[in-house]
């Protein structure tokens, strides 16, 4: 048996510890607390059992007497259990008391430190909590002591005279009273303040004032005082999308680069996968049939691989005599993954410049024959246009999309805070997302910019009435992004 107490981090899901990811993937039941990233849940197994014990102003699940309760339950049990904390459990998180609670009890546990908010947060907004020559040390200090103390422990006069940085964590709601106290110890009212509101998360703010002029802090916000909260090396709030709200609609299977870029450059990704990619089984034909072999898309190189495949062990060898064509880059580095090396990729990436491309190359034999590798479903162009220049083509379907349906609490969020912009990739995920969520004309204004791949997804896009803003002047991911920045930074 084994508990471990698990610093979750401030927000942002890649601050986890490599430990804290480690011991995530091998738990049995996660308890969670509201200041958790609830992304990081995502790294637990399927299986695992979420209890969440979170707690805001005003409302507690759990008291901590009943969380001490349930990790000893659970942990006598003989099952591995996180208990996963926001910030770093032993600051300001309780974390001593539930380790208190399992020693007491005999139950093993491990402390997996996080990283606090009272450093994260000031670092996001661009202030540094000690700086040569401004601040050499800095207090970290709670402004929410436990009211059934009966008194506190806090000298803020003290500290106001101490100098240096005090940063004050849970003390928005108390912030004018802290400022007098500190103004009574010796503080100046010019002296900077910051007060950074979930620090390091895309719906970051940072609010500057001095001590003499507060303005109002909302929570969840870390509070920094002093010289230090003057200095603005912004980086986070300065990204080029930042807190934009971005939906993605590429299958989940494919949704995670276009999030992470999209995430790095500071927008809110609203994943909804208007598609899923379903492998078909493949019986592959004679390859030494055929002069070329011609792959559309990236799912259509990984349904030919790793959907069933017959004969079973076929390898890159099997293509060793046929040449290979790929609509784009994407495409030909899925081919190159599995040894493959393509000989035609055409300028633009869509079916009609493959049909010029082709209409450049040496053709070898009467009517050489191609094996177009696809979507069980998908526009007939190419293999009619082949057809048309003497090729005799035979389709090789590798996989379909199916259509997803649309999770009701996403649309009722995209009804009340709508987007700022929307991502197409195909034309089926044009469809298959307007088939869930209807007309976007009850969206809060402005309405969304609709961002396309490539000319077949907007003409969809514009047969369905959708007005499009900007599109990928090259049909890749790199394109689409480029194209986001574009519409959104304009």
């Amino acid at each position: 048996m084994m508990v471990w107490l698990v610093g979750a981090g401030p927000g942002d899901p890649g601050l986890l510890t490599q430990r804290g990811a480690e011991v995530l993937a091998r738990a049995e039941v996660v308890v969670h607390d509201r200041l958790a990233n609830p992304a990081l849940l995502d790294l637990a197994p399927a299986t695992a059992k979420h209890i969440s014990v979170g707690k805001a102003p005003g409302y507690v699940e759990m008291t901590q007497a009943q969380i001490n309760a349930v990790l000893v339950e659970h942990g006598r049990a003989g099952r591995r259990v996180v208990r996963l904390k926001g910030g770093d459990p032993f600051v300001f998180g309780r974390g001593g008391e539930e380790a208190e609670a399992l020693a007491h009890a005999g139950v093993a546990f491990e402390v997996v430190p996080g990283v606090t908010s009272a450093i994260a947060a000031a670092a996001y907004a661009g202030v540094p909590v000690t700086h040569r020559g401004v601040s050499t040390h800095f207090t970290v200090v709670t402004g929410h002591e436990d009211p059934a103390k009966g008194h506190t422990d806090v000298d803020w006069e003290a500290l106001g005279a101490a100098g240096g940085t005090i940063v004050i964590l849970m003390g928005a709601a108390r912030l004018p009273d802290i400022a007098v106290r500190l103004l009574a110890g010796g503080r100046a009212p010019s002296t900077p303040v910051i007060a950074v509101r979930n620090g390091t998360l895309a719906r970051q703010v940072s609010v500057r004032m001095t001590l003499g002029a507060l303005k109002a802090v909302q929570a969840p916000s870390v509070i920094v005082v002093g010289e230090v909260a003057a200095l603005d090396f912004g980086w986070f709030e300065n990204r080029p999308l930042f807190g934009r709200r971005i939906v993605v609609t590429r299958a989940r299977e494919q949704a995670s680069e276009m999030r992470l870029r999209l995430e790095e450059l500071g927008a809110i990704v609203i994943e909804i996968p208007a598609i899923t990619i379903e492998p078909m089984p493949v019986t592959v034909p004679d390859l030494s049939a055929y002069a070329w072999m011609v792959f559309t898309s990236a799912n259509g190189v990984i349904g030919f691989w790793e959907s069933g495949l017959e004969p079973a062990g076929l390898d890159a060898r099997a293509l060793g005599g046929v040449r290979v064509a790929a609509i784009g880059p994407g495409t030909a580095a899925a081919l190159a993954s599995r040894g493959v090396k393509v000989d035609l990729i055409p300028e633009r990436f869509v079916a009609e410049s493959l049909l010029d491309a082709f209409s450049k190359v040496e053709r070898s034999g009467a009517k050489p024959r191609v094996l177009l590798a696809r979507a069980e479903t998908a526009r007939d162009v190419l293999p009619e246009g082949l057809s048309a220049k003497g090729y005799r083509v035979d389709i090789l379907p590798t996989y379909r999309t199916v259509p997803v349906a649309l999770d009701p609490e996403l649309a009722a969020d995209l009804r009340t805070h709508g987007a700022d912009a929307i991502t197409f990739t195909s034309s089926s995920t044009v469809t298959n997302f307007l088939a869930g969520v209807g007309s976007l004309t009850d969206w809060p204004a402005p309405a969304p910019q609709v961002i396309s791949i490539g000319p077949i997804t907007s003409a969809t896009a514009r047969e369905n009435g959708l007005t499009v803003a900007t599109e990928a002047s090259e049909s890749t991911l790199d394109g689409l992004v480029v194209a986001v920045i574009a519409a959104l930074t304009k």
